[in-house]
């Protein structure tokens, strides 16, 4: 086990992988809806993969949460992001206003919304929506030095689960949706990507909030030195994460591998949430099959994140906008597929005829 502190480490190890037992009966059920064999893509795949997560041929999402975890990073330092580093509080507050697109789809689908404010540069009033979990004011420059110590990773791991632990004892949560806000986050997710993976930054960095041709060959650049001065153990989450993560990255790893261990159903978002999903699959691999890839991120480096873990992503709508939205949107797919799963027919309980 990587370098966890035991309060983690114990609920780590108890973490199991859905049990597959089910997964015949499921296939078979929705084999036998009144539709040709496979007609309904993707939404059979869910169908089935959540009924195998709630051991139940009948899933349902009953309580629908998502997380927008926000910190700021040092290495914006760097000039990697279009937009200055004050725009991850100011954004934090447009979160806490409802103002944002992540709110407006949690609220037109029923999702039920909070904002982790793991290590923002800013200090915000109390608020209903608004979760207290700062680490510090935002990660060092991770190219000159570690991104944080050791006991901070830790404690953004544990301030992640944390999050969702409290929030699932409040009312179970079926599904979890885990967004972002970080200006300069896409710089530290893609060196986490490259440093697991060993896809090159110049081949993987994407624009982020919107560099221009030469920003986007100076973060590559960025990237690469830093990976070239840390040489992190590709195998360990928990030392990647120390040296280049990001607090709200620790935040959203420690919250997938939190809903895991109560075997709830997990929705990745863009690039960072599955970075973020990727140090959460190196410190315990059996949380794959309660993940879900939301959308297809045009940031490059999601898609070796995502091979490396074997997901394929639900939707592909062109966004980069991270802060949850692709993830929202993805849980109404998922909820619908829980309704084909429980409420369409089947041809004996339609009459309708089968084919040959």
């Amino acid at each position: 086990m990587q370098m966890l502190p035991d309060a983690l480490r114990d609920m780590v190890t108890g973490i199991a992988p859905p049990a597959e037992d089910l997964r015949p009966q499921a296939q078979t059920k929705i084999d036998n809806k009144t539709k040709p064999l496979g007609a309904l893509g993707k939404l059979e795949d869910l169908a089935v993969q959540m009924s195998v997560i709630q051991n139940d041929l009948n899933p349902e999402l009953k309580r629908k949460a998502l997380f927008v975890f926000a910190g700021d990073h040092g290495i914006a330092e760097e000039g990697v992001s279009a937009f200055p580093a004050e725009v991850t509080g100011q954004m934090v507050s447009n979160f806490l206003a409802g103002g944002a697109a992540i709110n407006v789809i949690c609220r037109h689908q029923g999702i039920d919304i909070r904002v982790v404010d793991m290590g923002v540069n800013a200090d915000f009033d109390d608020h209903p929506v608004l979760l207290q979990k700062k680490v510090r004011k935002g990660t060092r420059n991770f190219a000159v030095q570690n991104a944080m110590t050791v006991a901070e990773a830790a404690r953004a791991l544990e301030n992640g689960v944390a999050v969702f632990q409290e929030a699932n004892r409040s009312r179970v949560i079926d599904i979890v949706g885990l967004g972002e806000m970080g200006i300069a986050n896409t710089t530290s997710a893609t060196a986490i990507i490259c440093a697991v993976t060993g896809v090159s930054p110049f081949k993987a960095t994407g624009r982020g909030t919107g560099v221009d041709d030469k920003g986007l060959e100076h973060k590559a650049k960025v990237i690469q030195k830093a990976l070239d001065f840390h040489n992190p153990d590709p195998a360990d989450g928990f030392d990647i994460l120390q040296r280049l993560g990001g607090y709200e990255i620790g935040g959203i790893a420690g919250a997938v591998l939190a809903a895991a261990n109560q075997g709830t159903g997990v929705v990745l978002d863009g690039v960072i949430s599955t970075a973020a999903g990727l140090i959460a699959y190196l410190i315990n691999p059996d949380i794959r099959g309660y993940l879900i890839a939301g959308h297809r991120s045009v940031e490059i480096s999601q898609t070796a994140a995502l091979e490396h873990m074997q997901l394929e992503p639900v939707i592909d709508f062109g966004m980069r906008l991270g802060e949850g939205t692709g993830a929202a949107m993805t849980i109404d797919v998922v909820d619908a597929s829980c309704r084909i799963m429980r409420e369409m027919a089947s041809f004996d309980e339609a009459e309708v005829s089968q084919q040959n």
